[in-house]
């Protein structure tokens, strides 16, 4: 028995899984996210999740992860996943009632990838694994809706909502849908281990930590940073600016910028990162100064802290290649919140 990871990527929900003491078996098309995969030691096969048989599978999965492409319905692309929503909904409805029209839907739909939302549904029926849960942008929601309802009618217990990385140990605040489902557990969402501001100890227990910030990750210490001056003034004194790595003899605040228009999201250091996006935004995640002046790009090794992997995860690929990898993966700290409830379950099939 394993855990069968669609759409698997670069390997979020594997590192997650793997702080359980799980692994999965991922199937992947992207050959560059195959290479990544597995240079990281993660199991891939590299095929079409859309044109993948069930049948060899069925009675060898006890668990489903699934993160289809959010290109078309994310903020960072064309949105053409709006267009084809009703589409999405009626694949849904016809697998629900043992019809696959996927083939006949796609050929109407504005962008093919629309589509693959509606792939999880078809295997869990298939399969029908202990355990499920998916992850996608939040304008998808209502597909995870309507497909948690076609699973609670096949006997699951379902949850689905929207989940801030931030409250569950990520230095960004990256929010995403995400449907957990189980046949042997009621199904809900993970108990967050930080708080926006930390909360009180009580009665209760010990209260929250505060959210994690791009400088604690990031290894830039707290406190101030002495820059070297002349003989007549000596030394100035400036916040903390920048990771360990980068602060060199002249060191500022620093924020980061994501997004090229006037009000692009900006935050400081001591503040968590915004969701990263990458792809036709790459040139505009950039370190500034507090007069909005550009000192950098984002390094590929600052942005896999900040999506939860070590600064030395192998990529594979063109820089442009290693960052769409890391934007459209899912954080292996979220992934291990999300899956620490369902883990037993997979533990118990696994003995």
């Amino acid at each position: 028995m394993t855990t069968l990871d669609l759409f698997a990527g670069p390997g979020g929900w594997s590192k997650g899984l793997r702080a359980l003491g799980l692994r999965d078996v991922g199937i992947e098309i992207d050959p560059v996210v195959c290479a990544t995969r597995a240079a990281a030691g993660h199991t891939t096969i590299r095929a079409d999740v859309a044109a993948y048989p069930t049948a060899p599978l069925r009675g060898k999965v006890c668990g489903l992860i699934g993160s289809p492409p959010c290109q078309t319905f994310s903020a960072a692309g064309l949105r053409a996943g709006n267009t084809d929503l009703p589409l999405c909904h009626q694949a849904l409805e016809d697998l629900a009632r043992g019809h696959d029209t996927r083939a006949a839907l796609r050929k109407t739909c504005v962008d093919t990838r629309s589509l693959l939302v509606v792939e999880p549904l078809r295997y869990a029926l298939d399969l029908r694994p202990e355990w499920i849960a998916l992850e996608e942008v939040p304008a998808a929601l209502p597909l995870f809706e309507h497909t948690g309802r076609a699973l609670t009618a096949v006997g699951y217990s379902t949850w689905t909502g929207i989940l801030n990385a931030a409250d569950f140990g990520l230095a960004q605040t990256r929010r995403r849908a995400f449907l957990i489902a189980s046949r042997t557990r009621p199904a809900g969402p993970p108990e967050p281990t930080h708080a926006d501001g930390g909360t009180p100890a009580s009665l209760f227990g010990d209260g929250l930590p505060p959210w994690r910030t791009m400088g604690e990750v990031l290894g830039c210490p707290p406190g101030d940073v002495i820059t070297r001056g002349n003989h007549t003034t000596g030394g100035n004194r400036f916040p903390t600016s920048g990771p360990s790595w980068a602060i060199t003899g002249r060191a500022r605040s620093w924020l980061l910028k994501v997004g090229n228009r006037p009000a692009a999201t900006r935050r400081r250091l001591d503040q968590p990162a915004p969701t990263l996006l990458f792809g036709k935004a790459l040139n505009d995640v950039s370190w500034i100064d507090a007069d909005g002046r550009p000192i950098r790009r984002l390094s590929v090794g600052e942005a896999a802290v900040l999506q939860g992997f070590p600064a030395t995860y192998p990529w594979a690929g063109s820089r442009t290649k290693q960052f769409e990898q890391i934007g459209n993966a899912v954080p292996a700290p979220l992934a291990t919140a999300v899956l620490r409830p369902l883990a037993p379950a997979a533990l118990e099939v696994a003995a």
